[in-house]
């Protein structure tokens, strides 16, 4: 969570068309939502910027530290709660998160406190989900759509929110401010990714699929129909009423970018669709893997593959937080719209403020991305081992090794496409992942997880035979010659010093 002292040492200001400003009115009550509020953001010229199109209504809620520099202020939240102020906001959002609704909309009117809680728009954006499950047409907020999906005749057009004086949670104003932020310029300013442009596959696999190295590489897609074509209108036309995957739901392609055009929350839904190909058949015509990925021995479990291709679609600051690719795999990912920062550390540095658990099987991280900017980026410069960054444009393709941790924003709208393969530089480290005693967790886009690795293994062996007996010799031969000490270490006597040359 942010901290009250990093918000407090930290200002704010908003982009926008210049007007005149509003007085501010001084009255410490319920008022309709007042811009003056937020133009008060405005004053410094230093610090964070606010989207042009951020949501202004942040129902009054202040960080908890400026409670402290308001002489005689009560903080409303407490005394709204009654005996329930000694919960965490966190846990008060939990138990708010069994309520339906109506139940919501009663207990606002309970007081202050209750009425800011239950207006948090995740709590009606997973009754969305969960009620309406992918069938609604986002209507500004997602208060609005549960509204207008479950109580069409109502018109939500005419509701206004209201503004809570001396409301201060740090928590709940957090998830407004991530959402309202610009990337800040420091943070897309490092870009010491090796790029690369017609290079050989040989190049390729010695220089950084052998060492499991990333890389950027240019123009691998410029015969790509998908590049000149896919554009909104363009998708919309060929698959406006096909549903893809959309965070928990799926959701009409034409519903989704409805939904994208408006949406303006700290984690937007993410469209990232494993069967677009079989979904849409032109769209898997108008793309082909980069040369330096066709050797893929996944392709000899057939239909019986895990999934490894994803139509990836969201707007800006959408996008994934650290994780490894599944399966020990290695992917590729080719930006057709828009542009992505990447950030990525090596198998054994993990992020900082990322914690995996001793299986791997589950990861805890900051919630949103620009949380992990906001809290722990700074934390990146004075590591011994920088992580590597880049911006991925349209056009461009990384590849991202087996084992590394990354994390990816949209910068804008984009779209792309990226796929997980496996060759024969990777294919003992899929072997031996899949093999783990917990495999039934880790193994992922595939029902049959625990016998996924005996699968692939005997196919892997009918249809190249001896590939993984050679394989493994090979790796046993490297690493015995990694252990085999060199001349120099041979000539000195690491009991007696350090050698010296008697000339």
């Amino acid at each position: 969570m942010l901290s009250s002292t990093n918000l407090l040492s930290r200002t704010i200001k908003k982009k926008r068309h210049k007007k005149p400003k509003t007085k501010t009115r001084n009255k410490r009550q319920e008022t309709k939502e007042d811009p003056v509020e937020q133009d008060e953001l405005d004053e410094d010229t230093e610090g964070f910027n606010l989207k042009t199109s951020a949501p202004s209504n942040t129902y009054g809620v202040q960080p908890l530290g400026n409670l402290y520099f308001s002489s005689g202020s009560i903080n409303s939240r407490n005394t709204g709660l009654g005996n329930l102020q000694i919960l965490t906001d966190e846990l008060v959002l939990d138990i708010l998160g069994f309520l339906d609704g109506t139940q919501l909309g009663v207990l606002a009117t309970v007081s202050k406190s209750f009425y800011v809680f239950t207006n948090h728009e995740p709590l009606w954006r997973n009754l969305v989900l969960d009620k309406l499950n992918g069938e609604f047409l986002f209507n500004g907020s997602w208060k609005s759509t549960y509204i207008a999906g479950i109580y069409p005749l109502f018109d939500v057009n005419g509701c206004s929110s209201l503004k809570v004086r001396d409301f201060y949670s740090d928590y709940l104003f957090q998830s407004w401010l991530c959402a309202s932020l610009e990337m800040k310029p420091e943070w897309l300013e490092r870009d010491n990714i090796v790029r690369k442009k017609g290079i050989s596959v040989e190049e390729f696999v010695m220089n950084f699929e052998e060492p499991n190295k990333p890389v950027l590489l240019e123009g691998c897609i410029d015969n790509w129909a998908a590049l000149q074509k896919w554009d909104k209108d363009y998708l919309v036309s060929v698959c406006g009423d096909v549903k893809f995957a959309a965070g928990p739901v799926e959701m009409r392609l034409q519903e989704y970018f409805r939904y994208s055009d408006q949406v303006r929350e700290e984690r937007p839904l993410y469209l990232f669709d494993p069967k677009f190909a079989e979904k849409v058949p032109v769209l898997d015509s108008e793309y082909e893997v980069p040369l330096y990925f066709r050797e893929d021995l996944f392709s000899v479990l057939g239909n019986e593959r895990p999934d490894y291709r994803w139509v990836i679609i969201g707007p800006a600051g959408s996008g994934s937080s650290f994780h490894i690719d599944p399966n020990s795999t290695s992917a590729w990912n080719a930006v057709i719209k828009g542009s992505k920062k990447w950030v990525l550390f090596p198998p054994d540095a993990i992020p900082p403020g990322v914690y995996p658990s001793p299986d791997g099987a589950e990861v805890a991280c900051p919630v949103s991305i620009i949380e992990w900017f906001m809290n722990f980026y700074g934390a990146t410069k004075n590591l011994k081992r920088r992580p590597i960054e880049c911006i991925c444009k349209a056009g461009e393709v990384i590849f991202v090794p087996n084992g590394w941790w990354h994390l990816v924003i949209n910068l804008e709208e984009s779209i792309a496409i990226t796929q997980n393969y496996v060759s024969r530089r990777n294919l003992l480290n899929v072997l031996d992942f899949l093999k783990r005693p917990n495999a039934g967790e880790l193994v992922s886009g595939t029902r049959d997880r625990v016998n996924l690795h005996d699968k692939f293994e005997n196919a892997v062996e009918s249809t190249f035979p001896g590939t993984i007996d050679r394989l493994v010799q090979k790796a046993e031969e490297k690493k015995a010659q990694e252990k085999k000490p060199s001349f120099w270490d041979s000539v000195t006597d690491s009991h007696a010093g350090a050698f010296k040359f008697s000339f």
